[in-house]
């Protein structure tokens, strides 16, 4: 919860994702865990409208007391828009988890860690790109004496 007291401030970067052991030691699953609760702040951040579509006073008044909001067209439209949507939280029932297995979050992002490390194929630079960071490290090289066999 650390991480909400820089967003409510508007910082723009929040330090440490991933990292344990103040920082000595960096673990892939706690920073899908970590990036998790960054997605969840930032959906936080950006506040709850209150507006005619969102008050929905014509929904309530055609349910009516007693009546339920779960079959309503514009109950389903703004609880897949307003809710957090997660991957590593399991929000099943109690049952359904165990009988999947019992992953707590700490196993879900150590598997989805390793899944990624063996799946990810990332975007080679574009070579002008490439070539611009490669002059940049030559120069510095050169400024600092480190000579290169080419």
């Amino acid at each position: 919860m650390t991480a909400m007291l820089p967003a409510l401030t508007g910082s723009n970067m929040i330090y440490g994702m991933g990292m344990l052991e103040m920082g000595m030691t960096m673990s892939y699953g706690q920073l899908l865990v970590d990036a998790e609760i960054v997605r969840m702040i930032r959906r936080i951040m950006q506040g709850i409208a209150v507006n005619q579509s969102t008050l929905a006073l014509d929904v309530i008044t055609s349910v009516g007391p007693g009546g339920t909001y779960l079959g309503q067209r514009h109950t389903i439209q703004y609880m897949r828009k307003e809710s957090s949507q997660t991957k590593l939280i399991d929000r099943t029932m109690y049952d359904h988890w165990v009988k999947a297995g019992k992953k707590d979050m700490a196993k879900r992002a150590e598997e989805e860690a390793l899944r990624i490390l063996e799946t990810h194929k990332p975007m080679p630079l574009p070579e002008a790109a490439a070539k611009e960071i490669r002059s940049i490290i030559e120069e510095a090289e050169e400024e600092i004496g480190i000579r290169r066999n080419k």
